[in-house]
C-alpha cells in the first residue's frame, strides 16, 4: 500500500519549523519521512532545515524533472524532491512543509493527501513576528490580514485538519502524531 503525503501550512510565525523539528523522530516511528524543501536562498530560507540554491539552480533543477512539487511565494522559488515518489511508493508517508496558495495544485497531484493547517491566535502570530524582526509592523499586518483572508476563502467541501500550535508546542507535536496515526489506518481520508 502506498504512503500518504502530510500536507502542513501555516502562515509565517505559525511555528511550522519548530513543529516538524520537535515531531521528526516521533514521525519516523510512525514511517513518516521529512523530506527537505529546495528554496531558492534569502533571510526567510534561514532557521528551516531546507537546501538553498540560486533562482537559476533551482530553473535548472525544474527543468530536469527533479520535484515532484513546485511553487512561486513570497519572492522565493519552493520545490519538493522527486524522492517523495520513491518514498511514497514504499508505502512511508511522507510530511511536506507545504503552502496554503499551492495546495490545489497539489491536491490534483496527490488526491488523497492530509492536509494540515497549522494556525495560531493572532496575537501570538504578531509577538512572534515582531519577535524574530524580519518584517516592519505594515508588513505583519499584511501577513495577519492574507492569514484571515485564507481562514475566509477555505471552502465547506475542502477538509483542512486545524493544529493550534498558540500554546504548548509539545500539543501541537501530540496532534499531529495523531493526524499521521488516523491517516495510516485503513478507508481514513
Amino acid at each position: 500500500m502506498d504512503g500518504r503525503l502530510i500536507y502542513l501550512m501555516g502562515p509565517s510565525g505559525s511555528g511550522k519549523d519548530s513543529l516538524i523539528e520537535a515531531a521528526r523522530e516521533p514521525l519516523r516511528e510512525l514511517g513518516c519521512e521529512v523530506i527537505r524543501r529546495v528554496i531558492t536562498r534569502s533571510a526567510e530560507s534561514v532557521g528551516e532545515d531546507a537546501i538553498g540554491v540560486t533562482p537559476q539552480e533551482f530553473e535548472r533543477r525544474q527543468r530536469a524533472g527533479d520535484f515532484s512539487l513546485a511553487w512561486q511565494a513570497n519572492g522565493l522559488a519552493y520545490g519538493i524532491p522527486a524522492q517523495m515518489d520513491q518514498w511514497l511508493k514504499d508505502g512511508r508517508h511522507v510530511l511536506v512543509n507545504g503552502s496554503r496558495a499551492n495546495l490545489r495544485q497539489a491536491l490534483e497531484c496527490y488526491p488523497t493527501l492530509l492536509p494540515v493547517l497549522l494556525t495560531v491566535k493572532d496575537e501570538v502570530l504578531r509577538e512572534r513576528l515582531l519577535r524574530r524582526g524580519r518584517e516592519t509592523s505594515e508588513q505583519i499586518d499584511a501577513r495577519l490580514a492574507r492569514n484571515a483572508l485564507f481562514k475566509d476563502r477555505r471552502s465547506t467541501d475542502e477538509v483542512v485538519y486545524l493544529i493550534d500550535n498558540s500554546g504548548d508546542l509539545a500539543d501541537a507535536v501530540s496532534h499531529l502524531l495523531d493526524l499521521v496515526r488516523l491517516s495510516a489506518e485503513p478507508d481514513q481520508t
